[in-house]
């Protein structure tokens, strides 16, 4: 369990009220997806402190119509895109994430995408999608430009994550 003065440490720029709301729900969501290293938690909140913004978004800026008709992201019906554009702390995106998802967490996303913009629900989605995508095992090999690459598609905001990644290593004692 990390404490909020690690938080406040890991993220800089989150605010005293973002770091309050969201300590207890992550640490929930990490317990629960076996993020219970220091290794893993530091590659984890840098992630999602980037993915975030620092925890100020858990719903994406853009309206999603990129994502409109993305059979790869199971957007098949119109309005998908920005129905399901990214929530969360990690940025669930598309109609077959948001199921898949969903029924991990037992949640209605298909008829309630908004969950995801509640605290618990925000950081639970996150700690199932670094589950999905096997990234324990990343963070324990120290490969954080793969882990990059399998959340974000690419290298998006590398010099940023990496900066975060820094910052968490710091604030959970990691050398």
């Amino acid at each position: 369990m990390i404490s909020s003065a690690q938080l406040r440490s890991a993220m800089p720029f989150a605010t005293a009220d973002r770091v309050a709301t969201f300590i207890q729900p992550l640490n929930d969501a990490m317990d629960e997806f076996g993020v219970t290293t220091p290794t893993r938690q530091a590659a984890f909140l840098a992630q999602v402190c980037h993915e975030s913004g620092s925890l100020h978004y858990i719903l994406e800026l853009a309206d999603g119509s990129a994502y409109e008709g993305r059979g790869d992201l199971g957007n098949t019906q119109l309005g998908d895109g920005h129905k399901y554009r990214g929530r969360g702390l990690i940025q669930i995106t598309g109609r077959a994430n948001y199921a898949a998802c969903g029924a991990v967490l037992g949640l209605d996303l298909i008829g309630h995408p908004e969950l995801l913009e509640q605290p618990g629900p925000a950081a639970r989605s996150a700690g199932w999608f670094w589950q999905q995508k096997s990234l324990n095992g990343v963070a324990d090999a120290g490969k954080f430009g793969t882990l990059t690459r399998l959340i974000n598609g690419g290298y998006n905001g590398i010099d940023d994550r990496i900066s975060h990644w820094i910052n968490a290593r710091r604030a959970l004692g990691i050398a």
